[in-house]
């Protein structure tokens, strides 16, 4: 399973362009999973007042709900502490797990390449000190003029492109 970051700063892009990866790797035949960071303090998946909610108000630690097409499971944990191989773990089967944010997980993890979404020079020039390797950049600012050695692609308007870079890792490992 090729694990592979989306990094960038609020409003970048970085949402669109795991949306659009996924939809191009899932349409070429691989089996894709998501970790998706969500920076609210008082977030939840689960909605007041509904069964599954009761049973965790109740006490339930898990809470897992089945319909249709789809099984939830909603752990009632503290996450600080949480790692990213446990998050992993939950991933199994798949050939490609992205995670949007995490920074701080995934930073300096070298087996973990990252897409790196810009909206400035500055963000692309801090992103190659703060997260390495940096597979591709991409978003609304182009690196393609500062002699980067990871690409530009823009995964927004032409996910392709960005898509075949993401591929060619993943056919590697």
């Amino acid at each position: 399973m090729q694990v592979i970051a989306v990094v960038g700063s609020k409003k970048s892009g970085k949402t669109t362009t795991t949306e659009n990866l996924i939809k191009e790797l899932t349409e070429r035949g691989y089996k894709v999973a998501a970790i998706k960071h969500i920076n609210e303090p008082d977030f939840t998946i689960d909605t007041h007042g509904k069964d599954t909610w009761r049973y965790a108000q109740a006490g339930a630690k898990t809470v897992i709900s089945m319909a249709a097409n789809e099984i939830a499971t909603i752990e009632k944990v503290t996450t600080e502490r949480v790692s990213l191989k446990t998050l992993l773990k939950k991933c199994r089967g798949n050939d490609v797990v992205f995670i949007e944010g995490l920074k701080k997980l995934v930073a300096l993890k070298k087996n973990i390449p990252k897409i790196v979404v810009t909206k400035s020079k500055n963000e692309a020039i801090d992103a190659l000190k703060n997260f390495k390797p940096v597979l591709a950049f991409s978003g609304p600012y182009s690196t393609k003029n500062l002699g980067f050695e990871a690409p530009y692609t823009d995964g927004l308007k032409n996910p392709k492109i960005l898509a075949d870079i993401v591929e060619k890792v993943i056919v590697k490992k």
